[in-house]
């Protein structure tokens, strides 16, 4: 049995289970997540959280996502499927392969990781396309978690999924780069080591995503089928783990504008209700995550409604109504450690920034690098919504000639950023969008402020300002976009075109979403 779900079209129109019409109307109070009127809009995590999974323990939900070569996965926690907030990270570098520390590992790292809980341990385990099958294990998601184990070292593998049964034995399964097909292992029931060469169980169009469940004696993997931008979620089901398995498609776009709604995790609640998260991909934003309603016909799941992404919905019944909440975003620097939602870009040199060096400021220690794809230490986090702003203040009186540093969108097409280049005779405040320069005036101050205003439906600038208050624009419209599997980021950076040397200060950085 499941508890009855209220459905909402596009004229937020309350429909039923069976998507039958009602008087009843919504007003939506933000632009999407929860409205905070019992109901949520789609998509609940507006941001790049790319080939999200999802598992239940107690009241509690937990979540991971890919994140190729930004360090490194983070562990969201929900209470109601809806709000979200990070609480912990698997990982803050990847030392297997000296790419990570060259700047060379874009669109590698972690490739959709999987989430589970078994016999009071959390594990997670991901591929990266080149080098292997890794893991790692907790008691508590926020961590500690135990260093990066290398199951396997083999190139070509994505997607992984640990499955514990219930008669004592383990499996893997995966899929290959270029997304197909599915392959089931044995596994060591404490998850380090596979025992076979595995068997092919399902080939399919773009067969990807594999996550393993059983349920009323079937074993189901859900798996996405079609690709990143237009796919579909597909059902496979057997009552023995290698097949045969029966195919089922559960959700598409249909009839509504959800590109590609697939590839996530599903969970089942103590109110008997079944919720599947998954993403869609949308444009500079990344891989934005749904949650959908599910219900079981014939052992069979249906998500949406009928089969079509919803947009409007009841939030899941879990007890009692919490209130809205989003990931982290600002950042005073006046902690020991950073905000969870920074991300270094490739590996950091730890030696080279500082939280300590001076109280109160991030500082970030120059090396050298011909541009901003090459910088190290460049720290960012995920763009949040379609719209915000954000501002920093940054001291340049420690920068050193040839270094630049200041705030950036790292949108890997073009450069977009405003910031100090510290020159002969001294600092120049210079802005670069869309790959164009636009030269500012020179300053005869420490401090200075940098602004961003988010707006990707319509123009996204910079600006800079000497008091926190009157901001000037400098540059034109930023050109940010998707690229290398990621979504367009905001962040700081700091590095130097003639050697290594200077170091720049960053105080209390804002960003807030609309």
């Amino acid at each position: 049995m499941r508890g009855m779900q209220l459905f909402v079209d596009e004229k937020n129109t309350v429909r039923d289970d069976a998507c039958m019409d009602s008087k009843k109307t919504i007003l939506n109070s933000f632009a999407w997540g929860d409205l905070g009127n019992g109901y949520y809009k789609n998509p609940v995590l507006n941001a790049d959280y790319s080939d999200p999974d999802i598992i239940r323990v107690k009241d509690d939900f937990y979540m991971v996502c890919s994140e190729f070569h930004f360090m490194g996965i983070p562990v969201l926690h929900s209470k109601d499927l809806v709000n979200w907030s990070i609480i912990g990270r698997v990982y803050s570098a990847l030392k297997h392969d000296k790419i990570y520390d060259e700047m060379n590992g874009y669109a590698k790292g972690s490739w959709a990781p999987s989430l589970r809980y078994h016999e009071g341990r959390y594990y997670v385990y991901f591929c990266t396309p080149d080098e292997g099958l890794y893991m790692s294990t907790a008691a508590h998601p926020s961590g500690p978690w135990e260093p990066i184990h290398e199951v396997k070292r083999v190139a070509g593998w994505e997607d992984p999924c640990p499955f514990w049964d219930d008669d004592g034995n383990a499996y893997l399964g995966h899929s290959t780069v270029g997304a197909g097909p599915i392959i089931i292992h044995k596994m060591s029931t404490d998850g380090k080591r596979l025992l076979d060469d595995g068997v092919i169980v399902f080939v399919g169009k773009i067969a990807e995503g594999t996550k393993i469940h059983k349920r009323n004696g079937f074993y189901y993997l859900i798996i996405p089928e079609g690709g990143v931008e237009i796919g579909w979620q597909t059902v496979l089901r057997s009552k023995n783990i290698y097949g045969p398995y029966e195919r089922k498609v559960v959700l598409k776009t249909g009839s509504t504008s959800i590109n590609g709604p697939h590839q996530g995790g599903l969970v089942e609640l103590p109110s008997g209700q079944s919720w599947f998260i998954h993403f869609q991909s949308a444009g500079a934003l990344g891989r934005v995550c749904h949650l959908q309603p599910v219900s079981w016909v014939d052992d069979w799941p249906v998500m949406g409604c009928g089969g079509e992404p919803v947009s409007i919905c009841k939030k899941p019944d879990v007890g009692m109504n919490y209130p809205r909440q989003l990931p982290q975003t600002s950042d005073d620097f006046d902690t020991p450690q950073l905000g969870l939602q920074w991300q270094w870009n490739h590996n950091p040199v730890n030696e080279k920034w500082s939280l300590s060096w001076r109280p109160g400021y991030l500082s970030l220690e120059a090396m050298f690098a011909e541009n901003i794809a090459e910088a190290r230490n460049t720290i960012t986090q995920k763009i949040m919504g379609e719209a915000g702003t954000v501002s920093v203040q940054m001291s340049c009186e420690n920068m050193k000639q040839g270094q630049i540093a200041g705030l950036l969108f790292l949108a890997f097409r073009e450069e977009n950023w405003i910031g100090i280049v510290r020159e002969e005779l001294g600092c120049r405040i210079q802005a670069v969008t869309g790959g164009v320069c636009y030269h500012g005036p020179v300053i005869h101050t420490d401090t200075i402020w940098f602004g961003a205003n988010i707006d990707l439906k319509g123009t996204t600038t910079f600006s800079f300002s000497f008091d926190n208050r009157e901001y000037i624009q400098l540059g034109g419209a930023c050109t940010l976009c998707s690229g290398f599997w990621k979504g367009s980021r905001i962040g700081l950076f700091s590095y130097n075109t003639i050697t290594d040397g200077g170091c720049a200060d960053f105080k209390r950085f804002r960003y807030e979403t609309k």
